[in-house]
């Protein structure tokens, strides 16, 4: 370990009540099926573990308006009043994608909270790096919710950093789909860095995140989108994520990176084309966790985000990066035997409940699958993307 101290695992039961109603694909049993899987794999200490406060009123303001905060508040209630449930429409709070639901105030403030204090542990040396899965939810505007977001975690943490340490920040989206939220946010903004790789918004929410959204005025340069084709792979999608943002980093030096980790570019996931596997989720988080140690001295907070096959993937994909954001041995036991397997008393556990004959090794068996059929018209077209996308990095 490069830094005496340890990375924390930030988590929160309270998280998992984030939760729009029954049948919603944003299911929080995900969280504690991954905390379940690190803990069973021996490579989650409770000694790692911390809570955080919630957030305040203040906080809240950083990234969102008055107006907004308080139609949340309102619609938090069991029973909303007759005109706020009038209004929900106005803050993108009435939609299939994202509907009000009781106490989703102060559920989100503290998924805020935990963001924040991922912020100060790290900024502050008490830790290396911080890992915060209850968080991510990239998609709300300042006074908008959208995509399954009520309220930008994200962007209060980016924007708490700025104020509380005049930090320079580096966010890094590897969601599937574009961190559309925290890029207009900080659109026009030099002190921070957006990159976001995600399928091309041709087919997908949101629909932005087009190769030529590049920031303004003086942060010119410094919002990067990387829009990749449905059914890119592994190869084409790590080729365009570890050029763009290795130069992105030496021209940007950040003081502190904030990356969020949807992991629903994985081949499995239900609403989206891309088509990763595990492999991705090991060797993406290694990517970042090098170039934070040679470029912002480790300083690296990670969040969640989206992740609907939360049987096969979810669980999978975040622990693998707190395995390599952990320094875990089980790493090494990775690398020599590829089909290494889940722990079996993690699979009985989740199996009976599980739709789906649950994957029982750490990486997908990728060999058997299908391999598809436009693989390199789908590599070039990325190739192209790739390079306009490097086009007036600052």
């Amino acid at each position: 370990m490069t830094n005496h101290k340890q990375p924390v695992f930030i988590y929160d039961e309270r998280e998992t009540q984030y939760k729009f109603n029954d049948d919603h694909p944003f299911n929080q049993l995900r969280l504690t099926m991954t905390v379940d899987l690190l803990r069973q794999a021996g490579a989650l200490p409770d000694s790692a573990i911390v809570t955080a406060q919630a957030a305040t009123e203040q906080d809240l303001l950083r990234v969102h308006t008055p107006a907004y905060i308080e139609a949340v508040k309102a619609l938090s209630s069991p029973h909303p009043e007759e005109r706020w449930i009038k209004e929900a429409g106005r803050f993108g709070l009435d939609t299939d994608d994202t509907p009000y639901f009781p106490g989703m105030h102060e559920i989100t403030a503290n998924v805020v909270g935990g963001s924040m204090h991922a912020v100060d542990l790290v900024m502050s040396g008490e830790a290396p790096h911080a890992l915060h899965l209850g968080g991510g939810l990239h998609h709300a505007m300042q006074s908008k919710g959208a995509g399954f977001c009520v309220y930008n975690d994200a962007s209060a943490a980016i924007a708490y950093a700025k104020e509380k340490y005049g930090a320079k920040v580096l966010y890094i989206d590897t969601d599937v789909h574009h961190g559309d939220g925290v890029q207009w946010s900080f659109y026009t903004d030099p002190q921070v860095a957006t990159l976001s790789i995600h399928e091309t918004g041709k087919y997908l929410f949101p629909g932005t995140g087009a190769v030529n959204e590049r920031g303004e005025g003086e942060a010119f340069g410094t919002k990067v989108n990387v829009p990749v084709e449905p059914y890119t792979e592994d190869e084409s999608w790590l080729e365009c994520f570890s050029e763009v943002l290795g130069e992105l980093i030496a021209r940007f030096q950040p003081d502190l990176i904030i990356s969020q980790h949807g992991c629903d570019a994985h081949a499995f996931d239900p609403l989206a084309h891309v088509h990763c596997s595990m492999h991705v989720y090991k060797a993406m988080p290694e990517l970042i966790h090098r170039l934070a140690h040679q470029w912002c001295a480790g300083r690296w907070v990670a969040l969640g985000g989206g992740g609907y096959d939360i049987w096969r993937v979810v669980p999978r994909a975040w622990s693998l990066l707190w395995l390599v954001m952990s320094e875990q041995a089980l790493l090494g036991q990775l690398e020599a035997e590829p089909q290494l397997r889940l722990p079996q008393a993690w699979l009985d556990a989740w199996q009976g409940k599980s739709p789906v004959q649950l994957v029982d090794t750490w990486l997908d068996p990728v060999d058997a699958w299908s391999p598809i059929p436009r693989r390199q018209a789908i590599a070039e077209k990325n190739r192209q993307t790739k390079e306009i996308a490097m086009m007036y990095l600052k």
